[in-house]
């Protein structure tokens, strides 16, 4: 039986040949040096921490360099697909601010390289599965779960690799005739790739991030099309980066042992590889040493902890920048203000060891990241959290916008931002002191004053208090109330001579402090009195409880 033959029987549906598809899906007409990429993840409705990790590589190359950045959906396995999986990717990932040229987008395929979903590519899979057929390069395989389980016994016993092939590759040399016989009576079978290689000979790969890597061919005749007629992941992924012109395949460094199965594969169907970029494990700290971040042990490896939790997206890409590039925050101390596009990314500031992945780090950042915005941009982002996470606390931002905004202004811009705001959800206890809703007393007075001391402080600031008084004006009413009291109104004259004072002007200021904001840090005093205003500035001096 011929192999022309043979591809006939296994596939009577396929009538275009492979030059069809190559026709139909030609080289990209783009800039030189611009590079294609991909992101390709199941329908799950689960993306992690991981994905987005290796999508910014993904984004970063394609955009910098002019090229293309495109989404495709690996839904060959439809037991894992869960409803709307594809739109939660779109949107877990549109909320980190990774925008695709193309793809399976919102609406349907844009883009002259699709299908973009692997379901619907399923004779494009055939057609080139019949080439590898008509070339003798792949074969029907008949065997049964009850010969490979045996098969995988017998070689546990042997104390040799497992898998199929040499002598274990029981029907790679079945007589034609045979194989016709099963197919035509109906026996199921997968199809197999014919691999001609020798564990014995070393590829001298390259990576792009770890550089060069020898590894012994592969001898393994791996399974090309399941029983179904449904791809593997080994062939899919070849065909589809092929004819959608893909020069960077980014991945996760679990893929690099199937490294030469795509290599051999590529081979055998002529085609030229795209460069592999294989990206470290995102850590964590354990005890004395770290091990990778797990989907069951930790829940900061799912990208809806953080929108959850109220992470910046702007805070989380930076901070995943630092552990991306090396170099990324020197750059970003020489460019405090420049927006992250501008950092020039590299393949070779990538790291080859895990990536320790640090959620106080990620917490630093963020405060830096927020301290940044403008007040109206932060308004935004909390309101739009709070709508989703906590209905109440929007309803309070929004009954009033511009009283949000002057609170948000507070200490907002000049060369030392205050950095209150790590999270969104740190807004409402920051903002708590400006809402009678919400303000509680969460600190006491100082230890050691008297507390007809204290009570005497706040009253006589109460009597002299004008909401007209510039800061300065302000700040000498209570260096006045300071003095009248016995306290150093300087804190340098109380150092000279502490003995001669019952305090200073900074201990007074914190009894006005406690009980105007009910907490010994806060914004700026002044500020927070303008915007309360004379009467719940007053109530809350004169009803503190002491």
């Amino acid at each position: 039986m011929s192999f022309e033959r043979l591809a006939e029987l296994l596939f009577p549906d396929v009538e275009r040949d492979a030059e069809y598809y190559e026709r139909l899906y030609p080289p990209r007409k783009l800039p030189e040096g611009a590079k294609v990429t991909r992101l390709a993840p199941s329908p799950t409705g689960f993306i992690h921490l991981g994905n987005l990790y290796g999508a910014l590589t993904d984004e970063r190359l394609a955009h910098q360099s002019g090229g293309v950045f495109f989404l495709r959906i690996e839904d060959t396995d439809a037991k894992r697909e869960v409803p709307n999986g594809t739109e939660l990717i779109r949107s877990s990932l549109r909320s980190f601010g990774l925008n695709f040229d193309e793809g399976a987008l919102e609406g349907g395929d844009r883009g002259d390289y699709g299908p973009y979903r692997q379901r619907q590519r399923a004779q494009i899979y055939h057609t080139f599965a019949k080439k590898l057929v008509l070339e003798g390069k792949a074969y029907p395989c008949f065997c049964s779960e009850e010969e490979l389980a045996e098969m995988r016994a017998e070689q546990e016993r042997e104390k040799v690799n497992f898998g199929y092939y040499g002598k274990w590759a029981k029907y790679r040399d079945l007589p034609a005739e045979e194989a016709e016989c099963r197919i035509r009576a109906g026996q199921p079978y997968v199809l197999r790739f014919r691999s001609e290689g020798d564990p014995s000979h070393y590829l001298h790969l390259t990576d792009q991030i770890r550089g060069k890597i020898d590894m012994p061919e592969n001898d393994q005749d791996f399974v090309l099309l399941k029983s179904d007629g449904i791809p593997t992941y080994h062939f899919a992924h070849v065909v589809d980066d092929h004819l959608m012109r893909v020069t960077h395949v980014v991945r996760g460094e679990e893929w690099l042992a199937t490294w030469p199965i795509h290599v051999q594969l590529f081979a055998a169907l002529g085609w030229k590889c795209p460069k592999y970029c294989h990206t470290a494990h995102l850590m964590k700290a354990e005890g004395s040493g770290k091990r990778k971040l797990s989907k069951r042990k930790d829940p900061e490896l799912a990208l809806s902890f953080y929108r959850e939790d109220g992470y910046p997206a702007e805070s989380v890409r930076e901070y995943l920048m630092t552990l991306l590039n090396s170099n990324f925050e020197e750059w970003r101390l020489a460019n405090p203000a420049a927006d992250i596009d501008g950092f020039r990314f590299a393949l070779s500031k990538m790291g080859i060891s895990g990536a320790l992945f640090d959620l106080d780090k990620l917490r630093d950042v963020s405060k830096n990241v927020v301290a940044a915005m403008p007040a109206q941009q932060v308004y935004d982002a909390v309101a739009e959290w709070a709508k989703e996470y906590d209905r109440p606390f929007y309803d309070l931002l929004t009954a009033d916008p511009a009283y949000a905004l002057r609170v948000l202004s507070i200490g907002r811009g000049g060369k030392k931002p205050r950095k209150d705001i790590a999270l969104w959800s740190d807004v409402k206890p920051y903002m708590s002191l400006f809402y009678d809703e919400l303000f509680t007393r969460e600190e006491p007075m100082p230890q050691g004053f008297d507390a007809s001391l204290v009570k005497k402080a706040l009253s006589l600031f109460c009597e002299t208090y004008d909401e007209h008084d510039t800061q300065e004006q302000w700040f000498a009413k209570v260096k006045a109330v300071a003095s009248a009291l016995g306290f150093a109104p300087e804190v340098k004259q109380y150092k000279q001579s502490p003995e001669s004072y019952p305090g200073h002007v900074g201990d007074v200021s914190m009894f006005l402090r406690i009980a105007l904001t009910g907490r010994s840090s806060s914004p700026d005093m002044y500020e927070i009195m303008q915007i309360l205003g004379r009467e719940r500035t007053l109530a809350r001096l004169n009803g503190c409880p002491v």
